[in-house]
């Protein structure tokens, strides 16, 4: 039986939340998280901070946590070549993680580019990925829909993963980033995509409400899907989609599902415990 990859979003829960939170309690918080023994801690981002001024510290934040990551990799978020050039000078940073969207609109919202001009960027963070040897993960953003009126259809997700990996990208995060997933999509999507590109993990990025998380897991891992992403709680959700936050797939959910099918996922429950105690100290 193959085990799951369960990636913590820390930088998914904190880039929305509107009350900065102090530096020093983000630093206590990845180190707990840390303990846990997830695979990725999605820890923060090299974006501009005017755009995401929670995420201003990030240089801070993993310098404090670097002596601490254990076989957990750090992965940070880019938006931009410099943003890549800067997590690059950074040896404890694994991963590198670029959010392509395939919906014109929102990319233009996300990150001021065109899909045209975000491939061009796309191409240059390939590059400087490939030169300092970090892992890339593509996020492709509204991968299940989107409320802004683009075109979706699952031959055009298929289309932009084909040239995605054309050009080079191994690991694909399908992100439902405002919550409009169904089970039907979910399922349909993975299991077209995994047999039909082999060389790829695919990854499930979902922001759902807490009723209906177990059956979005459950449909996403019979279909194939080994690669979760989730939040504690499922605080967060992206600032840059719609008004309402949507939040993030709840972590304790991924593990309630997981364990009640009896799959491993290498986490220390009781390191979860008090990482989970600290989430609830800051957001509140």
């Amino acid at each position: 039986m193959k085990n799951v990859q369960l990636i913590e979003c820390p930088r998914d829960a904190l880039q929305g939340w509107k009350t900065l939170v102090p530096t020093e309690q983000k630093i206590a918080y990845m180190k707990a998280l840390l303990a846990v023994g997830f695979d990725t801690l999605d820890c923060g981002s090299f974006v501009s901070p005017k755009a995401i001024p929670q995420m201003a510290d990030t240089s801070s934040v993993i310098d404090a946590i670097a002596p601490l990551k254990n076989n957990t990799k750090l992965s940070v978020i880019v938006a931009n070549i410099r943003g890549a050039q800067t997590a690059c000078t950074f040896p404890s940073i694994d991963v590198l993680g670029y959010p392509f969207s395939i919906s014109e609109n929102f990319q233009m919202r996300n990150t001021g580019k065109s899909i045209a001009e975000s491939l061009g960027v796309l191409a240059k963070i390939i590059e400087l990925a490939d030169a300092h040897q970090k892992e890339l993960v593509v996020y492709i953003s509204m991968g299940f829909g989107n409320p802004y009126g683009d075109p979706w259809h699952p031959d055009i997700v298929a289309k932009w993963v084909r040239c995605l990996t054309d050009m080079g990208v191994l690991t694909l995060s399908l992100s439902d980033t405002v919550g409009s997933a169904e089970t039907t999509s979910i399922r349909s999507l993975f299991a077209a995509l995994i047999p039909a590109f082999e060389t790829v993990s695919f990854g499930a990025h979902l922001h759902t409400l807490a009723e209906t998380a177990i059956e979005k897991i459950e449909a996403a891992h019979q279909s194939g899907c080994l690669r979760f992403d989730g939040a504690i709680q499922g605080f967060g959700g992206c600032p840059m989609a719609q008004n309402d936050l949507v939040g993030n797939m709840p972590t304790e959910k991924l593990i309630t599902y997981f364990e009640a099918q009896k799959i491993p996922h290498k986490l220390h429950m009781l390191h979860f415990e008090s990482a989970y105690n600290k989430a609830l100290e800051i957001f509140r």
